[in-house]
């Protein structure tokens, strides 16, 4: 089952942030968010709105783009966040142990054009862009082809 993508306009950071606490309830480990865009288009704000909507104890969530991936103990169960943008090669994909993560935890995966044939077919992808004509407004393009995400729209809506 391949959804139609369901587009959503968020007109500031306070809507994305918004958002991403709607997706945290329905997130269940095993599940794997593919945050594809620009730099600065609000996939790291998106995944840090979502971590800390989960956490029982509040913490810092910093981006992953040095350290690569950052693991977080929350109420739904683990939560890995990873930036691959400086990875070059499919095996350093596999080194981190994602494809363990994908089966384990929640897996929130900026750049995953980078996972290559490692893309999980379960996966929810949210593709942001940035507004030409408004610095903090995005388009969020949500898609998905596992029934799993079929009462997605109603759920975040």
């Amino acid at each position: 089952m391949t959804s139609a993508p369901h587009v959503i306009t968020l007109n500031s950071p306070e809507e994305t942030a918004r958002l991403a606490v709607l997706l945290g309830r329905v997130l269940r480990p095993g599940d794997v968010l593919l945050l594809d865009g620009e730099i600065g288009s609000g996939k790291t704000h998106f995944a840090r709105s979502l971590i800390q909507s989960v956490m029982t104890h509040p913490e810092d969530v910093p981006s992953p783009t040095f350290t690569l991936v950052q693991v977080y103990d929350t109420s739904l169960g683990e939560i890995w966040h990873c930036d691959l943008y400086r990875l070059s090669a499919l095996e350093e994909v596999e080194e981190l142990g994602l494809t363990d993560a994908f089966e384990t935890a929640i897996s929130l995966i900026e750049w995953p054009n980078k996972l290559g044939p490692l893309k999980p077919a379960s996966a929810l992808t949210l593709k942001f862009e940035t507004d030409p004509d408004t610095l903090e407004k995005r388009h969020l393009t949500i898609s998905w082809s596992d029934p799993r995400w079929a009462e997605l729209p109603e759920a975040i809506t």
